[in-house]
């Protein structure tokens, strides 16, 4: 009844991936001036990007989930904005060099969009971006020197703490 309603093909070895990539980041990412820590974890966003798209393919295909769907429709409507929302306000900040609130401000928006598309996904899915809002506003009240570790923190640990999860109880 679950995967009739809600969008199933979320790939938790996906998630792994990502935070595996994002965890060398972050790693490459230490000792190096914020502004390039920032491009670092740009790259990462797009490798992370091209991961996510290629193993929702792969899962829905190999569950013959439709990606055209209701659900998957409503999961990636409710997801998008909060990402671009987030695009717009990193740009602006660049423009203005006020580089230390972005790392929490990834985290608070790509935590908002987990969410919002969530809330067509199966229920773990909420929860961790929930963790990502958490991540995000700590962050922001937190030296900016630490922006990286929180990156690592969430971008790579919760994606693989979730990823695990998200693979063992709702398959792959």
């Amino acid at each position: 009844m679950e995967r009739a309603a809600s969008f199933t093909a979320v790939p938790g070895w996906g998630g792994v991936m990502i935070g595996g990539t994002a965890l060398g980041a972050g790693a490459i990412a230490i000792g190096h001036p914020i502004r390039q820590q920032l491009f670092i974890w740009f790259a990462e966003a797009f490798l992370a990007l091209v991961i996510a798209a290629f193993t929702v393919y792969s899962k829905s295909k190999r569950l013959a989930l439709s990606l055209q769907s209701r659900a998957a429709r409503r999961a990636l409507l409710s997801f998008v904005p909060p990402l671009i929302a987030g695009a717009i306000l990193s740009l602006v900040l660049y423009e203005l060099q006020v580089f230390t609130v972005i790392p929490g401000l990834w985290l608070l928006m790509y935590g908002a969009a987990v969410v919002t598309g969530g809330a067509f996904s199966v229920r773990i899915v909420p929860v961790m971006g929930l963790c990502f809002m958490f991540v995000g506003a700590v962050a922001l009240v937190s030296a900016a020197a630490w922006g990286n570790t929180f990156l690592m923190l969430g971008f790579g640990g919760l994606h693989i703490a979730f990823g695990v999860m998200i693979a063992r109880r709702h398959g792959g």
